[in-house]
């Protein structure tokens, strides 16, 4: 089959690589229908390579149809088509039973201490071959694929692997009162869907932060009151007091991560650490703290006294300095994880209608075939052509 293999820093290709095959008697199959591309791949595309091999199966966001079952398999046949959360998680361990399956115990990678495994994710979770590729092998398949039905577009669906629950995850842990305010750092997919959300559950302010035009304009278009971070810098926690009474907004999600903008010297260092051998970079990335926090230091700031800042965007470094001080003073709640995707599937899934109140039917912005995903990743990672969120078509 063909797959989108890594290879090195900002070197991804197409490759023949084997099938994958039924290991387990309740592993499937799933021919790949759509399989985004995620803000979080371009960490692995930039910045995760001491944990990487070459010839890594990249992607974490597939959709298709069951092509193959193992023996064990009742819950879903041939034909049937599904969703693979990012999560490989069994759903029927203790924590997943409490609606963590990021936290997944078959799953948890504890050679690294990291959470449960993720596809197409580096040794950090499990090293379990990605879903930007023709064929996918899921385990659990009693337990694991989502179910939805034929007729409507991928496009439908295909973000119940991460976007929408990552998104929804967010809003949620944000705890913002019904008719209250909130500020979104980072207008990408997951922010974009954070400021849908945040209103479809009844946010009156909905303030939306960037520094891309088409991202900006976007947001605008969608109803979210943007602020473009070029024109406001450091003072962008006075632009959002003044919007909000001199309080802050009621929560604040950071929706960037690692890589915000900001901190050149943070940018050096994880650039060099990618540089090194991986037996000396793995240590340096998790104890050295190289994560660029500019958007985290900025929703600290920005969030009213009392409120809460939910973090969804990825940070890997395990020493980036906080100003706890601040956070204590100002009784800052704060929530943060990887997303729980089942735990909030039932709850998504009566807004995947025709009507399509969140817009995820015209959500993404490119569609392209398999054979286009390292022009692709070049394009996202460099935030031209007005790329937003794209699905590959293997």
């Amino acid at each position: 089959m063909r797959a989108l293999t890594w290879q090195g820093k900002r070197d991804v290709r197409v490759d023949e690589v084997p099938d994958p095959r039924i290991e387990k008697p309740d592993d499937v199959i799933v021919q790949v229908t759509s399989t985004g591309i995620c803000g979080s791949d371009l960490h692995l595309y930039e910045v995760f390579g001491p944990y990487l091999d070459v010839g890594d199966i990249l992607g974490h966001e597939a959709m298709g149809v069951i092509a193959e079952t193992g023996p064990d398999v009742t819950e879903v046949a041939v034909g049937d088509r599904v969703v693979i959360p990012f999560n490989v998680s069994c759903n029927t361990c203790w924590m997943c039973s409490q609606g963590l399956q990021s936290q997944c115990e078959t799953t948890q990678v504890k050679s690294m201490g990291s959470g449960a495994s993720l596809f197409g994710y580096t040794k950090l979770y499990g090293q379990v071959p990605g879903g930007q590729a023709e064929l996918l092998r899921v385990p659990f398949g009693n337990t694991l694929p989502i179910k939805v039905p034929h007729g409507p577009p991928d496009d439908r669906f295909v973000y119940l692997s991460d976007v929408l629950p990552t998104a929804w995850q967010a809003v949620e842990y944000a705890d913002i009162p019904r008719g209250g305010s909130v500020t979104v750092l980072g207008l990408g997919p997951i922010g974009d869907m954070a400021t849908r959300i945040a209103r479809l559950r009844g946010a009156e302010l909905v303030i939306g932060v960037d520094l891309v035009d088409a991202r900006l304009e976007r947001a605008r278009r969608n109803g979210t009151t943007v602020l473009d971070l070029r024109e406001h810098g450091k003072d962008l926690g006075d632009a959002i007091r003044d919007l909000t009474k001199g309080r802050g907004t009621d929560a604040v999600i950071d929706a960037v991560g690692l890589e915000a903008h900001g901190s050149p010297v943070a940018t050096a260092a994880q650039r060099a650490t990618a540089l090194l051998p991986d037996k000396l970079a793995r240590p340096l990335m998790e104890k050295a703290g190289v994560d660029r926090v500019s958007a985290l230091l900025a929703g600290i700031d920005a969030v009213r006294r009392g409120g809460t800042l939910s973090i969804s965007g990825v940070y890997g470094g395990a020493a980036s300095p906080l100003p706890l001080l601040t956070m204590f003073d100002k009784q800052i709640q704060v929530r943060m994880g990887q997303a729980n995707v089942w735990r909030w599937v039932e709850d998504i899934r009566p807004h995947l209608t025709d009507d399509d109140p969140l817009g995820v039917d015209t959500f993404a912005t490119h569609h392209l075939p398999l054979k286009d995903a390292p022009s692709a990743y070049a394009t996202f990672q460099a935030k031209g052509d007005g790329m937003i969120k794209t699905l590959l078509q293997p």
